[in-house]
C-alpha cells in the first residue's frame, strides 16, 4: 500500500499544491510553521475523512474560499484507486472514490491505512485518559467498519441522553422519566459492543508490545496494557441503573466507554503515574511500533507512516530502533533541518523543502 500522489487546492496555507511520492521515504523538511504537517494532515484526512487534530472542515479551508479541494491517488495490491474530497463551510463534505461519489464517509475505510506518529502521541502516557481513549478509537474506526458504526451510534445517543438528563434536571416529569429507560436500553446495547471490541484490541497490542519493549528498552522492562473499564464488572444496564441518581443530579452519563481508560504496566508499575518521563515516552513508541506491527497483521499490507517532527524528540538509541522498524513501509516525515543524523543513517528517497505554502524537490 503506497500514497502515489497528493494534489491540493485552497487547502491551509497552500493555494495548488501537487505532490508526487516515492514508495519508501519520503523527506518534507523546513521552518515551523511553513506548512509541513498540513500535508500530513491532508494525507491523514485522505484517508479517515478526520483530521488528526480534531480540526473542523471549515477551519481547514483557505481563508477567503468557502471550499477545498483534495485527490488523492492510492496503490493498493496492484490497484489505483482516487480519492476525491470536497471540503465545504456550510456544509457536509463530499468524497468520491474514482470519481463516484459515496453516501457514508464509512465507505472509505479500507482502502488506504494510516499510522499518525506526532509528539504529542509521546505525552499519550502521561496525560488525561481521552487521550488513550482517542488513540484506541482512530485505530479501531479504521480497521472496522462495525466498530466505526456502533461507536458513532454510541456517541449520538450519550448526547441525546444528556441533553434528556438536563431536561429532566428539577422538573420530575414521569414522562420524561420514562423516555430515559428507552435511551439507556439503546446506550447499552451500543456501550457494549464498543467495550467488547476495545478489549479485543487491548489484547491483540498485548500480544506484540512486550517484545517490542523489551528489545527497545535492552532487556529490562516488559510492557503490558490492562484496559480500565468505569462499569468494573457490572453490565452496561446494571451500571447504568445503579448511576442513574447520580446521572440525574451531575446532568450527564457517568459511566461507560466514554469514561474508560488504558493502563501501562511495567510489572506492577503504573507507568502513566509511576513512570519517569524516559520510561513514558518509551512506551509510548513501543505503542506506536506495536500498532504499526498489528494493522500489518490485521490487513495483510503495510499501512503508510507520516512521522510528525518525531525524530528530534527522541534520543539516538531511540531514534534508531524506529528507523529500523519501517524500513519496509512508505513513509512521509516532516523535520526542521536534514541534520547530519538523518543524512547518514537513514536511507532518503525524496526531499522537499516546504516555504510559505510552496513546496520544491530537491532530488
Amino acid at each position: 500500500m503506497i500514497i502515489k500522489s497528493l494534489k491540493l487546492k485552497n487547502y491551509r496555507n497552500y493555494d495548488l499544491l501537487d505532490l508526487t511520492f516515492d514508495p519508501k521515504t519520503n523527506i518534507l523538511y523546513g521552518d515551523n510553521a511553513q506548512g509541513k504537517t498540513n500535508i500530513l494532515e491532508a494525507l491523514y484526512l485522505s484517508g479517515t475523512t478526520k483530521s488528526h487534530r480534531g480540526t473542523k472542515d471549515r477551519d481547514m479551508i483557505q481563508f477567503g474560499y468557502d471550499e477545498s479541494h483534495l485527490e488523492t491517488v492510492v496503490e493498493k495490491k496492484g490497484i489505483i484507486f482516487q480519492i476525491d474530497m470536497h471540503l465545504k463551510k456550510n456544509s457536509p463534505k463530499g468524497i468520491a472514490i474514482d470519481k463516484v461519489p459515496i453516501r457514508r464517509a464509512s465507505e472509505l475505510f479500507g482502502i488506504v491505512h494510516f499510522v499518525f506518529f506526532s509528539p504529542e502521541d509521546l505525552n499519550i502516557i502521561k496525560e488525561g485518559p481521552a487521550g488513550r481513549r482517542r488513540f484506541i478509537d482512530l485505530e479501531l474506526s479504521q480497521l472496522d467498519k462495525i466498530y466505526l458504526n456502533n461507536l458513532s451510534n454510541y456517541n449520538r445517543i450519550i448526547n441525546q441522553r444528556n441533553s434528556l438528563l438536563k431536561d429532566i434536571y428539577g422538573s420530575n416529569q414521569q414522562h420524561l422519566l420514562e423516555t430515559l429507560d428507552i435511551w439507556d436500553m439503546q446506550l447499552a446495547a451500543y456501550g457494549t459492543k464498543v467495550l467488547d471490541r476495545r478489549k479485543e484490541f487491548v489484547r491483540q497490542v498485548n500480544e506484540i508490545i512486550s517484545e517490542i519493549h523489551f528489545r527497545l528498552t535492552g532487556g529490562k522492562e516488559r510492557l503490558s496494557l490492562t484496559y480500565e473499564s468505569s462499569i468494573g464488572e457490572m453490565s452496561m444496564e446494571q451500571a447504568l441503573k445503579k448511576n442513574r441518581e447520580r446521572d440525574l443530579r451531575m446532568k450527564s452519563t457517568s459511566v461507560g466507554p466514554h469514561r474508560d481508560d488504558l493502563c501501562f504496566l511495567s510489572g506492577d508499575l503504573d507507568i502513566r503515574k509511576f513512570g519517569s518521563q524516559g520510561q513514558q515516552r518509551t512506551a509510548a513508541l513501543s505503542l506506536k511500533l506495536a500498532e504499526i506491527e498489528l494493522v500489518k497483521r490485521i490487513i495483510g499490507d503495510t499501512p503508510i507512516l507520516l512521522l510528525d517532527d518525531v525524530l528530534s524528540e527522541l534520543d539516538k538509541n531511540r531514534q534508531n530502533y524506529l528507523l529500523d522498524s519501517i524500513h519496509d513501509i512508505q513513509t512521509v516525515i516532516t523535520c526542521t533541518g536534514l541534520d547530519e543524523f538523518v543524512n547518514h543513517r537513514f536511507s532518503i528517497n525524496k526531499i522537499f523543502h516546504v516555504k510559505s505554502g510552496h513546496v520544491a524537490k530537491e532530488n
